[in-house]
């Protein structure tokens, strides 16, 4: 198929069209594709897309036995570099106690064996109790430092988790809330970032304690079988072949609830599509104006009674596994058993040492069982804490440039020279050889079509993009070679949609400098004044103190035109020697709008300052002192309004459109004789 023509330059004095869609849109077909699955039955979370904050889930039912021996350690060794950053002290305490713990416990398993040769030898049951007297306090009082050196765990651990969830949640937000905005405007970072705070930090926060269990049953199975190597060699074995079976069911039942998991998440997220749309608020008017309300609940219904026969059958399976791994287990505890049985008919060990190995065998299996558990989790949530540490990593390579040389707080000219940009992942250029100068005291218009680089062009003046090529320079000095924060400072942007900052008023209008909590009163005043923020602000509950924001008691919410009044009030607060304004009046009223603009090109709180406005009401850009026009990533006109309209182009055919909107239709006379 050949590729489809340029479109062709506008002609004098004409807008430039729509371009056209080389591939003609069939009609549709009789039947709407509504519900999500089709006509089949199957499985109902085969076209469900991986949502980006499950991508490691379940993924411990699909790594080998291999696979997560091999990492624990690697796993271990990094929890344990987080928490000696965070609390050497703590993890010492931690580390010290679980292993004293260990040995406690392998001590007391041998006292208990003692206990029990007294207990078992010969003569009468008083004296036999006596003589095991010792013993017993003995263990009681292994159970007991064993007890004490729990409880120090528990502490030294409840100090470090909280101060590694904190290091890693400041510093992941310091970076995030830094790194460039082309990075923040990229959809895969976007979803990375979102899934290291979701679940990274939560994880991060999990999984200390679950390597301390790991721990805990590893020096937990290593004592019993130091035990059983002490009572006898043979032993060993006997206890291998007691907990290989229950570890086998216990790896299988271990994965079957990872998989189970897995498919239950995707099988609510189908049917949260459903009940979102039931109760999202900006839904709600169409959905009852449809009256879809009936059709929604029968799709609800429908999949909500699948999900119940997916549920009934994942949980016959889970048990029907668990009684085999069960049976598994029960078959080689009781080989174990008959071998120790055989071990003590043949002599080759005492009724005691017999007796201790019971409770040892016993012990391990329990130790065997939780470790296995323990360890499909560490490994799966060590995923997580991987993956924020990776998008630490990432944000600190798009942190914006850290240089001595800081921008000034006046200037007389910013010049463009030959600016090209392109958005990562396109191809057409949003900025195509731009060249411009801006002197201080203009004010300056950006106008052209929805994607024609003005407020691309806007944002590269702003230090929020950087040029591929060409540059811009300040008072010719290159803004690459200038400190980025100390370039942001000097810029005060006003966005069509402006943030909503859940803060009091006066914070609304003094954050602009980086401010919270302190302002320059009459800095503040004349800046809500200009905007007309001043009437906003004067009908609020507590004025200037109102929090706006109704998640709070006693917030207030404001509405669009109000928001914008409040966000110019805080682009005119910064007095920065650069003003962008990007759309910032088209949620006002007429007379918000012409006071806006008032203040911004006649009224200004700086006479130096370069404002530059980028808007669609080509009426607010008439006394403007230039006026770029923007088409395809290039400046194809620019002059004074008078210029333009002179020209006869692009311009005037805009403006000629927009004004004759505003013109009254003439109504047809009528002709006599004829029956309206």
């Amino acid at each position: 198929m050949s590729e489809p023509a340029e479109p062709a330059e506008p002609a004098a004095g004409r807008v430039p069209g729509p371009r056209t869609d080389p591939l003609p849109l069939p009609p549709p077909p009789a039947a709407a594709a509504g519900r999500q699955d089709g006509d089949h039955d199957g499985d109902m979370t085969e076209n469900m897309e991986e949502a980006y904050w499950s991508v490691h889930d379940g993924a411990a039912a699909s790594a080998s036995v291999r696979q997560v021996l091999v990492r624990l350690p690697k796993i271990t060794a990094l929890i344990g570099r987080l928490a000696w950053q965070a609390d050497r002290a703590a993890t010492t305490t931690v580390v010290v106690c679980q292993l004293a713990s260990a040995a406690m416990s392998a001590f007391g398993l041998l006292a208990s064996v003692a206990v029990l040769h007294h207990l078992f030898a010969e003569g009468p049951t008083p004296d036999r109790v006596r003589a095991a007297l010792p013993q017993i306090l003995l263990v009681v009082g292994f159970l007991a430092t064993r007890a004490l050196l729990e409880a120090a765990v528990a502490t030294a651990q409840a100090r470090v988790t909280p101060k590694i969830r904190t290091a890693l949640e400041c510093d992941f937000l310091r970076l995030t809330a830094h790194v460039r905005l082309e990075a923040v405007e990229d959809a895969d970072w976007h979803d990375e970032v979102h899934r290291a705070n979701d679940r990274g930090l939560f994880y991060a926060r999990q999984i200390v304690g679950q390597v301390v269990s790991l721990a805990s049953a590893a020096l937990g199975l290593a004592g019993t079988a130091g035990v059983l190597s002490v009572l006898h060699p043979v032993l060993l074995p006997l206890l291998l072949l007691s907990v290989l079976p229950v570890g086998a069911a216990a790896v299988r039942s271990a994965r079957a609830r990872f998989h189970s998991f897995k498919r239950w998440n995707a099988l609510q997220r189908r049917i949260r599509v459903f009940s979102w749309l039931l109760l999202d608020v900006e839904a709600a008017a169409e959905l009852r104006s449809d009256t879809a309300q009936g059709a929604l609940l029968d799709e609800h219904l429908r999949l909500t009674e699948k999900i119940a026969e997916e549920d009934t059958r994942l949980g016959v399976h889970s048990a029907l596994l668990n009684l085999a791994g069960r049976s598994v287990g029960g078959l080689g505890t009781g080989i174990t058993y008959t071998a120790l049985a055989a071990m003590l008919i043949a002599g080759w060990l005492p009724l005691a040492a017999g007796a201790g190995a019971v409770l040892a065998i016993q012990a391990g299996q329990a130790s065997l069982i939780r470790l296995v558990e323990v360890a499909h989790l560490v490994y799966e949530q060590a995923m997580w804490v991987d993956d924020l540490l990776a998008v630490q990593e990432r944000c600190r390579r798009l942190l914006p440039r850290e240089a001595r040389l800081a921008a000034p707080d006046r200037v007389e000219t910013i010049a463009l020279r030959d600016v090209h940009f392109t958005y990562p992942g396109k191809t057409a250029p949003a900025l195509n050889g731009i060249t411009m100068a801006l002197r201080a005291g203009e004010t300056v218009a950006f106008v052209g079509l929805n994607g024609s680089g003005k407020s691309t062009c806007a944002k590269l003046l702003a230090g929020l993009y950087e040029a591929h090529s060409g540059s811009v320079c300040w008072d010719g000095v290159d803004v690459r070679t200038m400190d980025s924060q100390s370039l942001h400072r000097q810029v005060a942007c006003v966005l069509q949609d402006p943030a909503r900052f859940p803060f009091s008023a006066l914070a609304n209008i003094t954050v602009s400098t980086g401010e919270l909590t302190t302002a320059d009163p009459q800095r503040a005043m004349d800046a809500s004044r200009a905007s007309g923020a001043d009437t906003v602000i004067a009908d609020l509950p507590r004025q200037w103190q109102t929090l706006l924001s109704k998640r709070f008691k006693g917030g207030q919410e404001l509405s669009g035109g109000q928001w914008a009044k409040v966000a110019v009030g805080r682009g005119l607060y910064k007095k920065a020697p650069l003003l962008l304004l990007d759309e910032p009046t088209a949620s006002m009223d007429p007379p918000s709008e012409h006071a806006v603009y008032e203040a911004v090109l006649r009224g200004r709180l700086r006479d130096d300052q370069i404002t530059v406005l980028i808007s669609h009401r080509l009426a607010s850009v008439v006394d403007c002192d230039r006026i770029y026009v923007f088409d395809a990533g290039r400046i194809v006109e620019s002059g004074s309004h008078d210029d333009l309209m002179a020209v006869g182009g692009v311009y005037a055919g805009m403006f000629t459109l927009q004004a004759g909107g505003y013109r009254p239709r003439t109504t047809p006379t009528r002709t006599e004789g004829v029956t309206p």
